[in-house]
């Protein structure tokens, strides 16, 4: 297991290299610079081209990237070139906002979805199933920030329950992450009935009814510890995309989280800013998926017990 957490995390190199080479070939494709609003009226040209080069925009993009990234390798991602402050820290001051953001969301979609999804596999084609259904393809249709506007609209402006924006304290989770929640809530209750549904006319099942196994049991216990894989793979995909910063939803509802970070450094077209929060981003995003990978050892044995196999057959071998 040692090995392969090693080989996943050197994965990350040629990943880093080909986002932070995107984001920048990207930005420098894109119109205006960050100079623009910088640079006076009046200004002469010699003092457009002291501006440029101050900045290296005189010099071509693969010199720039080459020198950021050089800066990158010493551990240092560098100063936003709008407010100067130093990135790995504004990155890190946004990050907890992120992070509680993504478990509430998580939270949210995980309580309403594997009862939804366990309910409908166990009425599968009855009325229940397919209300489910609809509910379903109605919250996978549905674009993030027209949901967020809804609830704005009700609960903020209507009816005057929550906060509109920012983060002033308990109630200002509760919209942001329902609606986050509700997103993910529709992929994962199709992922769970789906799941449930092959497991639910097993064999292993029907003995442990035969036994007198109380019903909650068998489906709560048995079934579910069965069909958690893909259930976690949802859940885990879900809640990677929210660390990585949810910029729909956080543009919604003013959220200072790390997707509306890196949406203003692009907007403002700040290089440096935009390339490092998409480095930090892309890291998190690697590691919570090999977190998630390392957690089907624990709800299924059998993968944790070809870990030990493969581990066993290669002391053998040595």
């Amino acid at each position: 297991m040692i090995r392969y957490i090693i080989k996943r995390l050197l994965y990350l190199i040629p990943v880093i290299l080909c986002v932070s080479f995107l984001i920048f070939a990207l930005m420098d494709l894109t119109p205006g610079t960050v100079v623009d609003s910088m640079i006076p009226s009046d200004a002469t040209p010699e003092m457009v081209e002291e501006i440029y080069a101050q900045y290296d925009l005189d010099k071509p993009m693969v010199y720039r990237y080459a020198k950021y990234m050089l800066q990158f390798v010493q551990g240092d991602l560098g100063k936003s070139d709008i407010s100067g402050e130093n990135i790995l820290r504004m990155y890190l001051d946004r990050l907890p906002n992120t992070l509680l953001l993504a478990v509430s969301s998580l939270f949210v979609a995980a309580v309403l979805a594997i009862p939804m999804g366990i309910r409908a596999a166990r009425h599968a084609g009855t009325l229940t199933d397919n209300l489910t259904t609809v509910a379903t393809l109605v919250g996978m249709s549905m674009p993030s920030f027209w949901l967020g506007l809804l609830l704005l609209f009700l609960f903020s402006f209507k009816l005057r329950l929550f906060p509109a924006s920012g983060n002033d304290g308990f109630l200002s989770y509760i919209l942001p992450a329902v609606c986050n929640g509700l997103t993910m809530m529709a992929g994962t209750t199709r992922q769970t009935r789906a799941a449930m549904l092959e497991i639910l006319h097993a064999d292993f099942l029907r003995t442990a009814r035969s036994k007198g196994v109380p019903e909650k049991r068998v489906i709560w216990k048995h079934a579910l510890g069965n069909a958690m894989i893909p259930i976690l793979t949802t859940l885990g995909s879900n809640l990677s995309s929210s660390l990585a910063g949810s910029v729909v939803i956080e543009s919604v509802f003013a959220w200072p989280g790390v997707g509306r970070l890196t949406a203003e450094a692009i907007m403002s077209r700040d290089v440096k800013l935009a390339c490092g929060a998409v480095i930090m981003t892309t890291i998190l995003y690697v590691i919570m998926q090999l977190i998630v990978d390392l957690a089907y050892a624990f709800v299924d044995p059998r993968i944790k017990a070809r870990y030990i196999r493969t581990r066993k057959t290669r002391r053998k071998a040595a």
